[in-house]
């Protein structure tokens, strides 16, 4: 299994479904399912017991559901670009956005 060019804090657009065209930050990504939450995208709406002990009130709340890592391309000054990787001169290995060539980290 390839790993996620995607990393947690990355800006990301939608390209495809429901929220298609819209953009937010990279939450968390889980590697095995090729997935990852974005902040703001994709809300379901989820029942939730009440539990006194960590202060939580219960009811119905919305929140994040995984998208596939497919669906969505990381945002480079402004623009959504693929992205690759490159080995620097001193041997370390970085992110580069395919369309600006723009070192990511």
């Amino acid at each position: 299994m390839a790993g996620l060019k995607i990393k947690k804090g990355d800006q990301v657009q939608v390209i495809t479904g429901r929220d298609k065209g819209k953009r937010g930050r990279v939450i968390n990504v889980i590697a095995k399912e090729n997935k990852v939450l974005v902040e703001g995208i994709n809300i379901i709406k989820k029942a939730v017991r009440p539990n006194p002990r960590a202060g939580i009130q219960g009811g119905i709340v919305p929140k994040e559901a995984p998208l596939n890592a497919s669906n969505v391309m990381v945002v480079v000054d402004g623009v959504p670009t693929r992205i690759g990787y490159q080995i620097l001169a001193d041997g370390k290995k970085v992110r580069v956005a395919k369309k600006t060539g723009t070192v990511l980290e």
